[in-house]
């Protein structure tokens, strides 16, 4: 029996009637929360493990409660989204949101996205990589991955990256200089069913390189990326 306790997070009665009826199929413990303030008082409130947040809502919007939650918590989340532009889209990956769904939609296909997060999830952040490293620390020139405190340095000072940006960053650290196609890329950080497009990882890979400016990602043009290492002269 499942003992994961997910929190909906939505205005509309129908939405959180819809989903409660097919996560308690599934055994999914559940809280509900119908406006922003509230989401983030029972989010504190009880050991949730995933949240499905509606972007539009009373009081505090959704992209405004995911940067809240992700300034202390890195609780999976799935935004729910009546607008399917790409700006929302992006806009929420950016400030840490795992997944994005566009309503209307298909009860089912949440259940297999909130599914497909906490078995990656369960599986434990450091054994992304093809070739596990079993240090806690990983070091290149002018760069520190702390896999113990999931804590990145570049030249001695500390870079805050998303829950995403991290693993993907761990992914390719863990294996320099291999050629990893974008299809690999989703599956191994967004998890195998991923529904999402290939955009999202160059968005993300794009947002790493803003961040770190070493240069040790680089486009194996037509394939994909690899965290390619400097040789010493």
């Amino acid at each position: 029996m499942n003992e994961k306790q997910i929190l909906i997070v939505d205005d509309d009665e129908n939405v959180i009637e819809i989903l409660s009826l097919y996560l308690q199929k599934e055994n999914y413990d559940l809280v509900v929360a119908r406006d922003g303030e509230e989401a983030i008082k029972k989010a504190k409130e009880f050991e949730i493990d995933l949240i499905i947040l509606d972007i539009m809502m009373p009081k505090l919007d959704g992209l405004e409660v995911c940067k809240k939650l992700r300034k202390k918590s890195e609780v999976p989340i799935i935004l729910l989204s009546a607008r399917g532009e790409e700006f929302d889209r992006v806009l929420g990956l950016e400030i840490g949101a795992d997944d994005y769904v566009t309503k209307p939609f298909s009860p089912r296909e949440v259940v297999a996205r909130v599914k497909v997060i906490l078995k990656r999830v369960s599986k434990g952040e450091v054994g992304l990589g093809e070739e596990k490293s079993s240090s806690e620390l990983i070091e290149y020139p002018q760069l520190r991955i702390n896999t113990k405190e999931r804590k990145v340095e570049v030249q001695g000072e500390v870079v805050k990256l998303s829950p995403k940006e991290y693993e993907l960053l761990l992914l390719l650290a863990q294996n320099p200089n291999q050629v990893f196609k974008r299809e690999r890329l989703c599956e191994k950080v967004w998890g195998i069913d991923y529904y999402g497009d290939m955009r999202t990882v160059d968005v993300h890979v794009n947002w790493l390189r803003d961040k770190l400016e070493l240069g040790y990602i680089s486009t194996v043009w037509g394939v994909g990326y690899k965290f390619e290492v400097p040789q010493n002269d």
